[in-house]
């Protein structure tokens, strides 16, 4: 399997998302806090946490096409794009999706 440790893009989207959440008030669970620390610290991860990922992202992709704001407006940033950010926005998606191909095909 490629590499497990997070991109430095993956971390950097972490740590804007831990920023904003801490400005906001909102955005993540516990869950996706200790995510975001994982990642922002570039700790390789196990095949659960890259499951876990791949879960988090399949069930919150339709958060991006939410109307009550703009996604990735930093200035009043929704709570899905927040959380987004915690588990490493974009970068960490196709990240997972590619890691979870890789254990799926063994």
């Amino acid at each position: 399997m490629s590499d497990r440790v997070p991109t430095a893009t993956m971390a950097a989207n972490a740590e804007k998302g831990l920023k904003l959440r801490e400005r906001f008030g909102r955005g993540g669970t516990a869950v996706g806090v200790r995510r975001a620390r994982q990642l922002a610290a570039r700790e390789a991860l196990g095949e659960a946490d890259i499951k876990a990922m791949h879960s988090y992202f399949a069930r919150h992709a339709v958060d991006k096409k939410a109307k009550a704001k703009r996604w990735g407006d930093e200035s009043d940033p929704s709570a899905g794009y927040i959380a987004w950010l915690l588990w490493g926005g974009d970068e960490g998606a196709a990240w997972a999706r590619a890691r979870h191909d890789e254990l799926k095909d063994g």
